[in-house]
């Protein structure tokens, strides 16, 4: 039996040939990546239906019978393999589209076979397409005590004699041979007694080969607290070793511009959650360790007024400070916001983005490497090499997921006496198991709640029968003096269809929205970023009164006076999308309105999601829902993040354990930052080995 470190080739079963397959198909290289490949789903060979039972389309069910028919029909791509299974109380038909010609030479009719799969329906008879057929013997007989796992495959490896059944049986073979040597404990004794979980080796046998349900739920609980915990214990070592490592620059008074500012030109009562956030910001920045703090926050709960105040304690303690946005829309109206909100403060505000050039570009240079400029607001260059600041203390980043974690690098070097403290900010609310993971290293602050007085978005959900209906919604509200976005959706794999609906959108609605009482403005991806820009400054100025426009509004031009957001097609749209697209109306002191346009026919998923936007307002809420729908790998800036590749956890369900896990990991490090204590020698040892392969986590955020 070879070691868990040898090639996967040299495993009995496997080979040269089968080796090349399992590493170009599932990355299977070494036999411990093969004991990593876990079963998607378990056969409870103990339970057997009678076909006469099998009545509903969805079912997985299990059966046992004769084999009494098998004929190929069909040419082409319609040629498909069908068999009739009969056992004492009815007949059920097998029905294959792949691998038809190695299936008619493994399949006997006269034989007994175990069949497994999911009913479908065709033409009103039931049928079970690509079924798990398994000879009936003896051995499958006594074997009906177990829970069978099933892996996952691809028809690469069936044709070499991997399904399911063969990995099965290389799985055997690999488990047979372990021994608590080759997978020492990772996790100290109390911990494992604390929350009762058993052996790692026990875990890794029982989650292929269980018994029973009972063993299964123990080697899985095991597996995922491990996964959860390391995870964790990793995050929370990097924001230990950022803090001792970095000394950040110390903001030791409130002076002259964050008091003033408060005291005369703060145009509204701050909210509670808005005063904690810049407590714990205050508290950082007193504190002599570097700040890396995201400030997470629904539309409209005041991000930006807590940015500037806390840049404005870094002018009190003599540093300048920069703004980073995404997009010039965005980067732009934080300008003029900002510039409005200090007034004559003598705050001197600038920005700088990349279609700023020639003397004014110079003249910003200028004020900046002087001193002079104390607060830089602008895009992506501001993390160019000619942007020399004379001592930059604090750079907050907006919609941070945008930015990559190069760019943010960037901005670390922007001061040669060590690194600004770090802000960064999101209007994408993130449930609270997504945080701890994807921000585990970085201090999470939460604004949730709404500056008093701002009116509920009304939400309601429509079909296409209602079409005249909403058209003559907006033409009373368009009467009262207010403005209408019509977003369509836009989703690269269909692009010039999505463009094409929205041209033709565009299109009927200047037939039915006419000049010269209407104008309609239309802004998607396609147009070059002068004209986006045109076309959104005309709606701004009231020249027009609708915007027709895709994705591109979602974060960006802020108009008070649009109260009505009807998007189109909003099955389409995530949820966190369509919560973004709502937040850029009720901007106003007036009541606004956010339509949901669907086509009469929903799914269950798209309906739950449209039930959602219109029951809630609450953007934490909405992120739930979201997570809980999609998974974690969907929402948007975390698809590339390589934390939330779980083997086994899933953030939308193991909430309560990950909390746990975060938990006993903070006490742990707290007692022993180093892990030197002789009952955490099993947590070094295992953190030094998973370390030779770990993606490095960047310490920036």
């Amino acid at each position: 039996m070879p070691n868990l470190d040898s090639n996967i080739e040299f495993l009995k079963g496997v080979g040269p040939q089968r080796a090349d397959t399992l590493k170009t198909e599932l990355g299977i290289f070494t036999c411990r990546d093969l004991l990593f490949h876990f079963p998607f789903r378990y056969i409870d060979r103990t339970q057997f239906h009678r076909i006469r039972d099998v009545h509903h389309e969805g079912e997985n069910v299990q059966l046992r019978g004769i084999l009494r028919r098998l004929e190929t029909m069909g040419e082409g791509k319609a040629k498909r393999l069908v068999g009739t299974l009969r056992d004492d109380s009815g007949i059920m038909e097998l029905v294959w589209f792949r691998g038809v010609q190695w299936l008619e030479k493994s399949l006997q009719v006269g034989k007994e076979y175990i069949v497994f799969g999911r009913v479908s329906e065709f033409n009103g008879r039931l049928n079970i397409p690509h079924p798990e057929m398994e000879e009936a013997n003896q051995e499958t007989g006594q074997k009906a005590k177990n829970f069978d796992p099933v892996y996952p495959t691809t028809d690469k490896l069936t044709q070499k004699g991997l399904d399911a059944k063969g990995i099965r049986k290389l799985m055997r073979t690999l488990i047979d041979g372990l021994t608590a040597s080759e997978l020492p404990e990772t996790m100290p004794d109390y911990l494992t007694r604390q929350f009762r979980l058993t052996s790692r080796l026990d875990a890794l046998q029982k989650i292929h080969f269980p018994e029973n349900q009972q063993e299964l739920d123990g080697a899985t609980r095991r597996l995922k607290f491990e996964e959860l915990f390391f995870l964790q214990l990793r995050l929370l070592q990097i924001r230990t070793r950022r803090k001792d490592s970095f000394r950040g620059f110390v903001f030791s008074k409130i002076g002259a511009f964050f008091n003033d500012f408060y005291q005369k030109k703060l145009p509204f009562e701050l909210t509670g959650a808005q005063k904690r956030v810049l407590k714990e910001i205050r508290s950082d920045l007193a504190s002599g360790k570097h700040m890396n703090r995201l400030v997470q926050g629904d539309v409209g709960s005041g991000k930006t007024v807590v940015a500037l105040m806390t840049m404005l304690m870094a002018l009190d303690n003599g540093f300048q400070a920069c703004m980073m946005a995404p997009t010039e829309i965005l980067a732009q109206q934080h300008f003029e916001g900002i510039t409005a909100l200090v007034g004559d403060l003598g705050v001197n505000v600038g920005y700088l983005s990349g279609s700023v050039k020639g003397k004014k570009r110079e003249a910003i240079l200028a004020q900046l490497a002087s001193g002079e400029m104390h607060i830089l607001i602008g895009t992506h260059a501001l993390i160019e090499e000619w942007v020399k600041f004379k001592n930059i203390g604090i750079s907050v980043i907006d919609e941070q997921h945008r930015f990559g974690v190069e760019q943010r690098a960037k901005l670390w070097a922007k001061n040669p006496s060590g690194p600004p403290h770090v802000l960064v900010m999101t209007a994408t609310p993130i449930p609270r198991t997504l945080a701890m993971t994807l921000y585990g290293d970085l201090d999470v602050s939460v604004i949730d709640e709404l500056p008093p007085g701002r009116k509920p978005i009304s939400t309601m959900h429509k079909t296409e029968h209602h079409r005249l209906r909403v058209q003559g919604f907006m033409k009373e509200e368009i009467a009262k003096g207010r403005q209408v976005y019509v977003v369509y959706p836009m989703i690269e794999e269909t692009e010039t269809m999505d463009l094409q609906n929205l041209m033709s959108g565009f299109e009927a609605l200047s037939r039915d929205f006419p000049p010269p009482e209407y104008h309609i403005s239309i802004v998607h991806g396609k147009m070059k970023p002068a004209d986006k820009d045109f076309e959104m400054q005309r709606f701004l100025r009231k020249e027009t009164q609708i915007m027709v426009a895709t994705t591109v509004i979602e974060v960006g031009v802020n108009v008070p006076n649009a109260s009505v957001m009807v998007i189109e097609n909003a099955e389409r749209f995530g949820l966190s999308q369509l919560h973004q697209l709502r937040g850029r109306v009720g901007r106003g002191a007036d009541q606004s309105y956010c339509i949901l346009l669907t086509s009469y026919k929903l799914s269950h998923e798209g309906r739950e999601r449209i039930q959602t936007m219109v029951q809630t307002t609450d953007g934490f809420v909405i992120a739930e829902a979201d997570l809980r729908l999609r998974g974690p790998g969907n929402i948007e800036g975390t698809q590339q993040s390589g934390m939330l590749r779980f083997l086994l956890a899933d953030l939308a369900r193991d909430g309560q354990m990950l909390a746990a896990a975060r938990e006993v990991a903070t006490q742990i490090l707290e007692k022993d930052p180093a892990l030197s204590l002789p009952e955490h020698g099993r947590l070094r040892q295992h953190l030094a080995s998973e370390g030779r392969d770990a993606r490095v986590w960047s310490r920036i955020s």
